[in-house]
């Protein structure tokens, strides 16, 4: 009979190979998104069918069953929260729902996903829904398809595909957050939204050189803790940030010429993503103990060093001047103006340039139209007026096309249902670890005014960063930050943003 020892090194080995093959994927999605040529389109979706299928092979092979069935009572698995108990214990959890889903649909959704994300690259550009929308619903029916074989007692459909993305999280939890969370902001934004509340004039008006950005956001990548002899920055449509091995953590954003802050601020919250990639303990690599705990921890790192951080005060007392050294046309900007114009508040279309007050609304619309999809009582004919309405009744705003509307995000066209509540989670997530970070560190601000980043960062590896999955994600929150998960740190939080700004504008 096989000693555990060897029984755990045989899945290592397998499940490290698996790895391998999955980063050569994420690769040619990287290159999908960063300079592809248009009519490679079509190839491209048959490499990343063949590999998809060739990793869920691997994923399902019986093998695994054994392995784990062997390990299941050793005492390798006797700690469940230690590096190999905690694998052990993922990958069964991992190895159950794959081996539910037939190879067939996994490769009929990798090759659906992938042409249905060039055609809304394509859709967007030329506002046109009706070339997008064929592809969104041969998506929805075979993600409807998955979320019926992997759908357990007490679950719904969508409940299905969120706990892909949040291990645990439910339709019911999610609900009762964003309420509490909803109630709160709708107040919130419309007294932030009052004349006297908002800058008269825009102080980061004008043209912003595109090369001087890029050098000023790779600068203040590195400064905050981003290595780059372990990743790397490049420019999409979309950005986003992927892992393609150990010491390999790609972020990528997108500059404007006539915005010196959403090129800026896109690479702070891409850093924080790749940070947290690059604080995963890399001899653990291609196992749950060098996994992401979930993809709203995931957001909560970006979301806290994008708000809390990129958004503050001291942070701009420290990086104003080195901004000013680049552009002739912020000389004149104070340290108040900056804050207050960045922190503006101000309903909009655009999710991803949205202000961190009304945000969560924008996510909100999202979930809520794609459970009515998922459930079959939103049809995909009628989404774009679902949508329209939504933003109407939410926001007090009506999207001008289809393009700064429904075809705004990727994200649907890539698969990605379930995927949107987790933004949410961690800009709540966020909220509490700050605020636990703020309470270990008495003087945390006035480390991030000098521009002293390690610290908290330090923090953040210590409590996330170093423990992958080894706790579900909710847990991590709570031990990280000795609180159970709740809306209200970040309503705090907000409320308090909107308070100052208030004052400041009667003194002003």
């Amino acid at each position: 009979m096989m000693e555990a020892s060897e029984t755990w090194n045989r899945l290592l080995a397998h499940v490290r190979e698996t790895a391998l093959l999955e980063s050569t994927a994420a690769m040619l999605e990287w290159d999908e998104h960063t300079g592809m040529p248009v009519q490679a389109a079509e190839y491209r979706a048959e490499q990343l069918m063949l590999l998809s299928g060739m990793i869920h092979q691997r994923r399902t092979d019986p093998k695994i069953g054994e392995w784990l069935k062997a390990l299941a009572d050793s005492s390798l698995a006797s700690e469940p929260n230690s590096p190999i108990g905690a694998s052990i214990r993922c990958m069964r959890r991992d190895y159950d729902k794959h081996v539910r889903l037939p190879e067939s649909l996994v490769k009929q959704i990798a090759k659906a996903t992938s042409l249905g994300q060039q055609a809304w690259v394509l859709a967007r550009k030329e506002n046109a829904f009706q070339s997008f929308r064929p592809h969104l619903e041969e998506i929805l029916s075979l993600r409807r398809q998955e979320a019926d074989l992997l759908v357990d007692e007490g679950m719904t459909r969508y409940d299905a595909l969120l706990d892909q993305y949040e291990e645990g999280a439910r339709i019911s939890t999610l609900s009762d957050l964003f309420s509490r969370l909803r109630d709160a902001l709708v107040p919130l934004i419309h007294e932030a939204s009052l004349p006297k509340n908002q800058p008269h004039s825009s102080c980061l008006a004008g043209l912003f050189d595109l090369d001087q950005q890029r050098s000023l956001s790779r600068w203040v990548a590195e400064q905050i803790g981003f290595d780059f002899s372990r990743g790397r920055l490049d420019e999409t449509e979309h950005p986003f940030c992927t892992t393609l091995g150990p010491h390999d953590h790609r972020i990528l954003t997108r500059y404007h010429s006539d915005s010196f802050s959403s090129g800026l601020f896109g690479v702070l919250h891409e850093a924080g993503h790749g940070m947290y990639e690059q604080g995963l303990p890399a001899e653990w690599y291609g196992t749950p103990a060098a996994a992401a705990a979930s993809l709203g921890v995931h957001e909560s790192q970006s979301r806290l060093w994008e708000n809390h951080v990129g958004l503050s005060r001291e942070f701009w007392q420290w990086c104003l001047p080195h901004a000013q050294e680049r552009f002739t046309n912020l000389q004149q900007v104070t340290v108040p103006q900056m804050v207050k114009e960045l922190n503006r508040v101000e309903p909009s279309l655009i999710r991803i340039e949205a202000d961190e007050v009304t945000y969560n609304l924008h996510i909100l619309i999202r979930f809520e139209l794609e459970v009515d999809l998922i459930n079959g009582s939103l049809s995909v004919a009628d989404l774009p007026e679902e949508w329209n309405r939504k933003y109407q009744d939410y926001l007090g705003i009506m999207p001008t096309s289809d393009a700064v509307g429904v075809l705004q995000d990727v994200h649907w066209s890539a698969g990605l249902i379930g995927y949107f509540p987790t933004y949410t989670l961690g800009n709540m997530y966020a909220a509490m670890l700050f605020d636990a970070a703020e309470r270990d560190i008495p003087d945390l601000k006035a480390r991030i005014q000098i521009g002293s980043f390690l610290p908290l960062l330090e923090w953040l590896r210590d409590r996330i960063h170093v423990y992958g999955r080894r706790y579900a994600p909710m847990a991590l929150i709570e031990k990280a930050t000795g609180h159970s998960v709740t809306s209200q740190p970040l309503i705090d939080h907000l409320d308090r943003k909107v308070r100052s700004r208030s004052g400041a504008s009667e003194r002003s």
